[in-house]
């Protein structure tokens, strides 16, 4: 290994140092393109999933080698994906899916750690980890989840890390493309004053150039990186525009008053604290995410906090061709073409 490590002047997006690298969280929407970038790069790549069924036959995981494992057993040190001197390098791409509570502790942050120990155990020297720009201004439970484990993290000695924070996903802010394309207004939160929130979101692909970039590149080592796309703020009523045009519709939108939040959020977490309902306390949950992200501004300015290429407007005249995949959490409807 200490061959590999030799000293090279780095590349973004073709440095490799030729180690062993494990993914977890592989099969999600982000840990399939890291896989694949993984495996491009010229790493030797173990994609570590739940069920290795579901991604048979999954283009992104071609070249790799598809390993089952479950990251919430505490006992994931003793599976066989993770032998010692069989891994180098770990990278954690596992994140909630609804970002209630339970699942965010059960995910963002115990088998995040459960994975951590692993690598450990395993004499990992590097330790990847995808996290959330929203986490530096947290009032939400998975944002407290990922600083938990961030916290671990940084305080543990055993291998260095990098800790990656994207801004946004282009299909977080892609979920009313099959809305605008059936004719219907684009829906966006009017904050006051002819404010709407600002995003600078990152192509998946780019996202994972810089993922892997971060195990070769010195200046990464033990250092957090908020990363956006290249755009500059993008407004939602910005979106709404650019959305309509690439699909050759009249723009139409509807403003929503950021307030009408507040009523249902307020109104589920008294029928939460009045029945003590675990099912009201999440849907109130669920509703503070919603403001969240239609609040606060998720966007870098520094140039250094930008990476990759490919713009929101080319990435809605891809899914303007080619469709997009239904994700309960983000989009609508499927438009995936045939």
């Amino acid at each position: 290994r200490t061959a590999a490590l030799k000293s090279t002047a780095f590349e973004s997006g073709v440095s490799c140092t030729g180690e062993k690298v494990t993914i977890v969280g592989a099969s999600g929407y982000i840990g399939k393109a890291v896989v694949r970038e993984c495996v491009r790069r010229g790493y030797a790549t173990r994609a570590v999933v739940r069920d290795a069924s579901k991604v048979q036959g999954e283009p992104k995981f071609q070249g790799a080698v598809v390993v089952e494992a479950d990251v919430t057993d505490p006992l994931l040190f003793s599976q066989p994906v993770f032998k010692k001197g069989e891994v180098d390098v770990v990278i954690s791409c596992l994140a909630s899916r609804s970002g209630i509570k339970s699942d965010s502790y059960a995910i963002d942050y115990q088998a995040t750690l459960n994975s951590l120990e692993a690598a450990k155990a395993a004499g990992a020297r590097h330790f990847v980890l995808l996290s959330a720009y929203c986490v530096a201004k947290p009032w939400l439970q998975f944002q407290f989840a990922k600083l938990k484990f961030e916290e671990a993290l940084t305080a543990q000695s055993d291998m260095s890390y990098s800790i990656v924070r994207p801004t946004a996903f282009f299909k977080s802010v892609s979920g009313q493309f099959e809305v605008v394309d059936s004719g219907a207004p684009f829906v966006y939160f009017d904050l006051g004053g002819g404010r709407n929130a600002k995003c600078n979101p990152i192509s998946e692909a780019d996202l994972a150039v810089a993922l892997i970039d971060t195990i070769a590149d010195p200046a990464k080592k033990n250092f957090i990186w908020n990363l956006g796309g290249p755009d500059e703020g993008l407004t939602m009523v910005k979106q709404g525009e650019m959305l309509a045009e690439v699909l050759g519709k009249e723009p139409s939108q509807i403003a929503v008053p950021i307030g009408l939040f507040d009523v249902i959020i307020n109104s589920l977490q008294w029928i939460a604290d009045t029945f003590k309902s675990e099912k009201f306390e999440n849907a109130a949950e669920l509703g503070r995410i919603g403001k969240y992200y239609a609040v606060e501004d998720m966007l870098t300015t520094d140039p250094s906090e930008k990476f990759g290429s490919t713009t929101l407007l080319q990435h809605y005249q891809k899914i303007a061709v080619e469709g997009q995949e239904y994700d309960p959490y983000t989009t609508m409807f499927s438009s995936k073409k045939k």
